[in-house]
């Protein structure tokens, strides 16, 4: 076999010599098993250009592989002092694992220390925030009882309705004056005024309100149900009276008459003001 290496294909092309052997390749460089990410299955696929017969490049793999081994024992004989060196100390390591290990360790239980205040000082603040919204919810339903109490005591006033919610403090809550009339009622001619009815029945269907804001459950709210009946029984009272007098008053009093049941109709009781009707009708 010739035993030259295989260089460019010009120079292959040109050679005239009609032996069937095979040219010997170039060695296989060391660089190449030097490589991070070398995969044996790749390299030898890489080589499929080689003019080299299998059982060759298996001999050569072979004596690369003798080669390393054998620096690999004159590096380990060179540097045998080294290893032993190396061996005691890492007999001695056990200590110095031993030590970071007890360490760790105490780090963690300082860790879970902190963690646990943390965990404390955070229910603390917990409780105290529902504390505070407690709090908070407790001033607004008594801003609220206190509402309640002036606006019923105020309409008694002025309902003339005699209890003892009369004394309480009314100033401030006259938010709908009585002296204000509508122009068109022609209220001259008649006792009581449809406008001042209007208005003493908001002032009924906002306290109404007030106690279903706070819970009509309420103690307080349960205790004032007396006061309010006699004061929805006044309302009535008035109503029927206005009706009646609407009535009585023939066609020119009909767009009283609805005035009135419209009234009627906001305060929810369309029930009562049927039954007056029915009544004036049978005397």
């Amino acid at each position: 076999m010739s035993r030259f290496y295989f260089g460019d294909s010009n120079s292959s092309a040109g050679s005239d010599d009609d032996d069937d052997t095979l040219p010997f390749p170039a060695p296989l460089q060391r660089s190449d098993f030097l490589t991070p990410d070398f995969s044996p299955s790749n390299y030898l696929s890489s080589l499929r250009n080689r003019h080299q017969t299998l059982e060759d490049l298996r001999s050569e793999l072979r004596s690369r592989s003798q080669l390393l081994s054998k620096e690999l024992l004159d590096l380990v004989n060179s540097n045998y002092q080294d290893f032993l060196g190396l061996g005691r100390s890492l007999r001695s390591g056990d200590e110095r694992v031993e030590e970071v290990r007890v360490g760790l360790l105490a780090f963690r239980k300082e860790v879970e220390s902190v963690r646990a205040k943390v965990v404390e000082r955070e229910e603390c603040m917990k409780k105290l925030v529902d504390e505070r919204v407690a709090i908070r919810k407790q001033i607004a339903v008594g801003r609220a009882l206190v509402d309640y109490e002036a606006r019923l005591a105020l309409l008694e006033g002025q309902l003339m309705v005699e209890t003892a919610g009369n004394s309480a403090m009314t100033n401030g809550y006259d938010d709908f004056s009585d002296s204000d009339e509508d122009s068109d009622d022609e209220e001259g001619s008649y006792l009581v005024s449809v406008s001042k009815l209007r208005r003493h029945v908001q002032k009924y269907l906002l306290i109404q309100e007030i106690s279903k804001g706070i819970g009509e459950d309420h103690p307080f709210i349960t205790s004032q149900a007396p006061r309010m009946t006699k004061v929805r029984n006044t309302l009535l009272l008035d109503l029927s009276t206005a009706l009646q007098q609407a009535k009585s008053a023939g066609v020119s009093g009909a767009a009283r008459v609805m005035k009135v049941m419209k009234v009627y109709a906001d305060m929810d009781e369309a029930a009562e003001a049927v039954k007056v009707l029915k009544s004036l009708k049978s005397t």
